[in-house]
């Protein structure tokens, strides 16, 4: 791997912006306040922001590549080194992508999770992007159950959630529009999705004792679980309880508030910040970080929403820069277990963006590492001239 060498730039370090500079040598920083020495790799970073790599635990804006309407599927390599791309040119340099597995047929089928899965494992060697199994078992999918704990004891699995959208489900059948949305994702016709549906809420007293064992294999597999939409405190403390550390999206403050008291991790979507509010009507995400009850933000169906919602929030005034970019970064790296990543500082993995912050709220991304690689840039004039070739190479030529 060639060392790169990133001159000046207001770099993160700790809490503070400096100007410094960074050398980075393999997959890691390998120091601060650096020289250049024999870095054959060299970025002009005066004028920018130098920053931690994004780190996005749960993002599913990938399904838009594979299926970009209703009814049209794409290749799922495809759809993935496309999402690899889009992912990287938005600064996420670490990317879990959050497959959900449910008793739908088509596009969040069991089966369609398994070929994603297997999919991740065989381009992850290609991939820019950091590229991990996020698994959103729906917990109603009980025909599953074996198929996943065999996945969680074999290590494949990175994430795992507990989501229960079935009330959702079954309010949506009386909303013609939304009913047809479902009904074309599963492919089937709206007779036999009715017949589907009716079968699937007839065993919901099977669906607790499914949940505490899955949550018992993830446990022994040291997985990190995560409860999506807790909707009271008892319902995070059930999912605690299992030893679901991280509550996803929790629908009111009284709930944020109680996964915060026990030292959870809570993740809320950057489109809510980026939009002003969750297209759902629910918590305005903004309101919790400025009450200290969001720890992480993901980019949840939109990729370039962590990078403009950490700028929102300086801009609002809700919390310094510094701290909406720990939201993105460090945070979810440490509710992911990942201690390698999200803060610059020696020793640790090499994933930093170039940014241009010159235009208030639309920050413009001119350079991305990850692991130590350089695998996006925006501005080639910001390549600075080729070092000087060592004496002993030229010998040995």
């Amino acid at each position: 791997m060639t060392d790169i060498f990133i001159e000046g730039g207001r770099a993160l370090i700790g809490a503070e912006l400096a100007e410094t500079s960074l050398l980075v040598s393999g997959t890691d920083i390998a120091a601060i306040d650096a020289s250049r020495g024999r870095a054959r790799l060299a970025l002009d970073a005066r004028d920018l922001l130098v920053l931690p790599g994004i780190v996005d635990l749960h993002g599913d804006a990938f399904e838009r590549q594979m299926m970009p309407r209703a009814g049209v599927d794409f290749p799922i390599d495809v759809a993935l080194a496309d999402s690899d791309r889009q992912a990287i040119s938005n600064g996420i340099t670490t990317v879990f992508h959050a497959t959900t597995c449910s008793w739908e047929p088509g596009l969040r089928s069991a089966d369609n999770a398994r070929g994603l899965m297997e999919a991740i494992e065989r381009q992850r060697p290609q991939f820019a992007a950091d590229t991990r199994f996020h698994l959103r078992h729906e917990t109603y999918n009980l025909d599953a159950e074996a198929e996943i704990a065999q996945w969680l004891s074999e290590g494949r699995v990175d994430l795992f959630a507990f989501n229960d959208h079935m009330d959702g489900t079954v309010a949506d059948m009386a909303k013609p529009r939304k009913r047809n949305r479902m009904v074309e994702r599963t492919g089937l016709s709206s007779e036999d999705f009715d017949k589907l549906v009716e079968r699937v809420v007839s065993r919901a007293a099977e669906v607790p004792a499914s949940v505490s064992r899955l949550a018992a294999f993830a446990r022994a597999a040291e997985v990190r679980m995560l409860s999506h939409d807790d909707a009271s405190p008892r319902m995070r403390r059930d999912f605690r309880e299992l030893g679901a550390l991280i509550a996803e999206f929790p629908i009111n403050e009284e709930t944020a508030r109680a996964a915060a008291s026990h030292g959870d991790a809570i993740v809320y979507g950057a489109p809510n910040v980026v939009r002003g509010g969750s297209h759902t009507g629910w918590t305005r995400a903004s309101d919790m970080i400025a009450k200290g009850l969001c720890s992480v933000l993901a980019s949840d169906y939109y990729y370039p929403a962590q990078l403009l919602a950490a700028f929102r929030l300086a801009a609002d005034g809700v919390v310094p820069l510094a701290q909406a970019w720990d939201l993105v970064s460090a945070g979810p790296a440490r509710a992911t277990g990942l201690t390698d990543r999200g803060l610059l500082a020696e020793g640790r993995r090499a994933d930093i963006l170039l940014v241009d912050d010159s235009v208030e709220l639309r920050p413009r991304l001119i350079a991305v590492i990850s692991g130590g690689k350089l695998v996006h840039l925006t501005d080639a004039t910001r390549l600075l001239t080729t070092a000087a070739t060592p004496r002993e190479a030229i010998v040995a030529a």
